[in-house]
C-alpha cells in the first residue's frame, strides 16, 4: 500500500499526509504456518540428537566388534549400540551390572574406586614389637617362657638406629597409625601393648591376647638390626609346629596367605623392596622358633619393616611420612586378606 500518490518519494514522518509509520512489505498468508513448522522441525532435530547421545555416549566409543565408531543410522544394530541400562556404556567399558565391555576394561560394576572396603565385624590385633621401657626391666624380660618347641626369653629390648631411635618407638608409632586406618574402615582393633605397661608383654602373652580376641588377623610389627648394606623388609610366617603348647597346623595356610598379601601391598605402598639378605628376594620367611607365632591359634605374621642398622633404611624408618606409608601398606594387606577370607 502506498500513500500520497502512486510514486512517492522518501518517507517523511513530519509530513501530515504520512500514515502511522513507514510502509511495510506485504506479508504472505503462509508465513506464520511456515514459522511454526520450522520451529517444530528444529525441536524434533534437537530431541533426536539428545536421544542419540543418551544411547551412544559421546560418539567416540567402539562398537561391539572393536571396529570404528558407530553412528546413529541404520547400520548401528542393537548388538553394537547399547544403552547404559543393559550393562555397557557406548565406549565398551563395563556398566552397572558388572558385564565386561568389548575392550576388556572394567567399569562401575567391579571398580576399585567404589569406596573404602568395610571391615565392620572384623577383629584385628596389632602387636607392636618390644616395649620402650624394656631396658629398665632386664630381669623380668630375660625370664624364660614356654613357646612349645623350647623355652625362650619373655621379651627383648629390640634394636635401634645408630643414632638411638629405638625399634620399640618405631613399632608403637606405626601401630597407632595402622589402628586409625583400620578403625576408619569399621574394624575392631586391639593392641597387645600401648605404652601402658612397664615391660613386655611376654611373647606367650602376646599370642594369648590375639587368641582371646578371636582375631581375624594378627600382625606383629618389628624392624631388624642386621649389618649395614642389608636392606629391605621381610614377612615372617609360622611353620607347622605340633609340640607342647604349640599347634600351628590350622593357621599355617591362612597365615601364609596373610603374609603374601601383606608383603605385596607393603612393597607397593611404601616403595620398599623385599629383603636382600633373607628370603631369597621374596620378602617371605617361615620360622618355627618364635613364640608369638608358635602359640597363635589365629592367622598371624611378623613383619620386619626394614633394617635399622643400615643408613638408607634408617632414613626411612625415622621418617614420619614413611611411617604413614608403612601403616597404609599394612592396612591394605590386612584388608585384602580379610576380604578373601570372608
Amino acid at each position: 500500500m502506498s500513500y500520497a500518490g502512486s510514486n512517492p518519494g522518501p518517507f517523511d514522518p513530519s509530513d501530515p499526509a504520512a500514515p502511522f509509520g513507514p510502509p511495510q512489505p506485504r506479508r504472505s498468508p503462509l508465513r506464520r504456518p511456515l514459522t511454526v513448522a520450522l520451529a517444530a522441525l528444529a525441536s524434533g532435530a534437537l530431541l533426536g540428537w539428545l536421544a542419540f547421545e543418551a544411547l551412544a555416549g559421546t560418539g567416540t566409543g567402539t562398537g561391539g566388534d572393536g571396529g570404528p565408531d558407530q553412528g546413529a543410522g541404520p547400520a548401528a544394530s542393537s548388538s553394537t549400540l547399547r544403552s547404559p541400562a543393559d550393562g555397557t556404556t557406548g565406549d565398551g567399558e563395563q556398566g552397572a551390572d558388572g558385564e565386561q565391555g568389548a575392550d576388556g576394561k572394567q567399569g562401575v560394576g567391579g571398580s576399585a574406586s567404589a569406596g573404602p572396603v568395610s571391615l565392620k565385624g572384623k577383629v584385628v590385633v596389632i602387636d607392636p614389637g618390644h616395649n620402650t621401657t624394656n631396658y629398665e626391666h632386664t630381669a623380668a624380660i630375660n625370664r624364660k617362657v614356654d613357646i612349645g618347641t623350647n623355652w625362650k626369653e619373655c621379651d627383648t629390648t629390640g634394636t635401634s638406629t645408630n643414632f638411638g631411635y629405638s625399634e620399640a618407638e618405631f613399632t608403637l608409632d606405626v601401630a597407632h597409625r595402622l589402628r586409625t586406618l583400620l578403625q576408619q574402615q569399621g574394624a575392631t582393633v586391639k593392641l597387645t601393648q600401648d605404652g601402658d605397661r612397664p615391660y613386655g608383654p611376654c611373647v606367650d602373652e602376646r599370642a594369648r591376647i590375639g587368641n582371646a580376641a578371636h582375631a581375624d588377623a594378627v600382625v606383629s610389627i618389628h624392624a631388624d638390626g642386621s649389618a649395614a648394606g642389608n636392606r629391605g623388609f621381610h614377612v615372617i610366617m609360622p611353620g607347622e609346629v605340633h609340640e607342647g603348647a604349640a599347634d600351628t597346623r590350622a593357621v599355617v595356610a591362612p597365615s601364609k596367605e596373610l603374609g603374601k598379601l601383606l608383603a605385596a601391598d607393603f612393597a607397593r605402598t611404601t616403595g620398599s623392596s623385599p629383603s636382600n639378605y633373607i628370603g631369597d628376594g621374596s620378602g617371605l620367611v617361615t620360622r618355627t622358633d618364635l613364640g608369638g607365632l608358635n602359640l597363635s591359634t589365629v592367622p598371624k605374621v611378623f613383619i620386619e619393616c626394614g633394617n635399622m642398622r643400615d643408613g638408607k633404611d634408617a632414613a626411612l624408618l625415622t621418617s614420619d611420612a614413611w611411617h604413614q606409608k608403612a601403616a597404609q601398606g599394612l592396612a591394605d594387606g590386612i584388608t585384602d586378606f580379610l576380604n578373601r577370607s570372608s
